[in-house]
């Protein structure tokens, strides 16, 4: 089997012969009369590039000085000093996150199991350490809690602007998406931190031996039971949703994929009609040399027998993109549903851990209301206070390590997902494990923007580079792949037509990439 580089300089060879022949009868006719007129062309070429070389030093030195285009938004300024100071929040957050997580799944269950035992054997020195212990946990995670409130906050913000610019399409769904799931967030962060400060509360009472620690723990215990209800009613919410995007997901019809043996015949037809056609244009190119009265008949053959041979070469290579497009379907469509599948696990996780929280809380309201300690004194509220917080430490592990595994594959694998554009040269295992642990930063170029692309490529139109030879039933396929993940019209606010168009749209094509990897992994 050749190489692609063969069969590239194979097909240059091939259709070589007849421009340079027609060109050289064509000079000997014109060479005259082009000179002059070449001359004053190139001299308005240089003209034009040398004004646009200048142009382009001008804009990037006004990019130097912090000067902003001229045909720029005069907000670019501000909107940068906005993105500057939610970029910071967010790095500082992601490490708070990282100290929480340990600080929820270990520190916390441990430390109420120490509040049990000093309240069992009327330990009041224990009982001291223990609720010192607990206000610095409370105190940690009240910063976290508003830290993520406060970006929430802003990110909604920026998302619903986003969303009233651009009023419908891919762009709007995935902005006014974000701008309704933020302002969740920061709503459930606001009450969450609300409910730390009750923790604390409840700490120092029992830290500094207070007369009010029953009341404290009163209403520590409802406000942690109301907050493990919703987040627990929220990812239980989201599995249903989920679920039904699995379904529907599942429902799709696909054809059946194409195995390796079968691409490999198909790509050897491509490659002997590809040669074909080029010994027919090399006979073409000979029968132009012929003297005699039949020449012209010789030429005439040639000619039909190279258009045959050009045919039958569209026609395999027709036949192994349409082969390499089913396979490429079924594994986009695969992707899909197995991140709905993890998606769905996770969700049931995580109402699993905080509705276990709101049960917590709960028995702390109903021990400190009976005259007990609360969930800090007795065995039932320590241990679900433990699987609450094992279940939660669990996803976020599972969560960091996929995460990690992610950033190392990205930096010391670069040509396995990346584009062509963005890609990297591959890291040592050095730096990619010094990536895997950089936990604030997320993956850049994953497994999920790959796919996003790939599905891209099938549903885009005639007009989107590399997708002009995707057959129409399998564009078709496509796009109902897109329906059934939410990133159909009804969703962004157009008509059917209006959804093919702007699937047509080369400058609409990273909004779609954008959209469509965000849906793959949301309810």
């Amino acid at each position: 089997m050749s190489t692609p580089v063969h069969r590239t300089s194979t097909r240059q060879s091939a259709a070589a012969p007849i421009p340079s022949r027609q060109a050289g009868n064509q000079s000997r006719a014109t060479s005259a009369s082009r000179v002059p007129l070449e001359r004053p062309l190139l001299e308005i070429q240089a003209g034009i590039g040398n004004r646009a070389a200048t142009a382009a030093v001008q804009r990037a030195k006004d990019a130097a000085k912090g000067k902003a285009p001229e045909s720029g938004n005069a907000a670019t300024g501000a909107k940068s000093y906005r993105d500057r100071i939610a970029a910071a929040l967010d790095k500082a957050k992601k490490h708070l996150e990282f100290i929480d997580t340990f600080v929820k799944g270990i520190h916390v269950p441990a430390n109420a199991g120490f509040s049990q035992q000093a309240s069992a054997t009327a330990n009041d020195g224990l009982k001291h350490a223990a609720g010192s212990s607990g206000t610095a946990a409370a105190s940690e995670n009240l910063v976290t809690e508003t830290a993520g409130a406060v970006l929430s906050g802003m990110e909604a913000a920026k998302a619903r602007k986003d969303a009233a610019q651009h009023k419908s399409g891919a762009a709007f769904h995935s902005a006014d998406k974000k701008a309704n799931t933020k302002t969740a967030d920061a709503v459930i962060g606001a009450a969450g931190a609300g409910n730390y400060a009750l923790g604390i509360a409840k700490e120092l009472t029992k830290a500094q031996k207070a007369a009010h620690a029953m009341a404290a723990s009163e209403a520590s215990g409802i406000g942690s039971s109301v907050v493990g209800a919703v987040k627990g009613a929220r990812a239980a919410g989201r599995v249903g949703l989920t679920a039904r995007k699995y379904r529907a997901l599942k429902g799709l019809e696909k054809p059946g994929r194409t195995d390796e043996a079968a691409l490999d015949r198909l790509d050897q037809a491509r490659q002997t009609a590809e040669w074909a056609a080029a010994e027919a244009y090399v006979a073409m190119d000979a029968h132009w040399d012929h003297e005699g009265e039949d020449r012209v008949e010789r030429v005439s053959e040639a000619i039909d027998v190279a258009w045959t041979a050009m045919g039958t070469v569209r026609d395999a290579a027709r036949d192994l993109r349409q082969a390499e497009d089913v396979n490429t379907l079924d594994t986009v469509h695969t992707y899909a549903l197995g991140k709905q599948r993890n998606k769905m696990g996770k969700q049931a996780f995580t109402a699993v851990g905080e509705s276990t929280k709101a049960a917590g809380g709960i028995v702390t309201a109903v021990a400190a209301t009976a005259g007990g300690a609360g969930l800090a004194s007795n065995p039932v509220g320590w241990g679900l206070a433990a699987g609450a917080a094992g279940l939660i430490l669990g996803v976020a592990a599972y969560k960091a390590g996929r995460a990690g595994v992610k950033r190392y594959d990205g930096a010391r694998h670069p040509e396995r997902w990346a584009d062509g554009e963005s890609q990297k040269k591959p890291a040592s295992r050095e730096d990619a494990l010094k990536e895997a642990l950089k936990f604030w930063k997320k993956v850049e170029n994953g497994e999920r923007q790959a796919m996003a692309r790939k599905i891209y490529g099938l549903a885009a139109g005639t007009n989107i580079k590399g997708s002009g030879d995707t057959a129409p039933g399998m564009r078709d396929s496509a796009r109902a792949l897109l329906v059934a993940l939410k990133a159909g019209p009804a969703q962004q606010r157009l008509t059917a037509e209006e959804w093919a168009d702007s699937l047509n749209d080369p400058a609409k094509s990273a909004a779609w990439i954008k959209e469509i990897a965000e849906q793959l992994s949301s309810a």
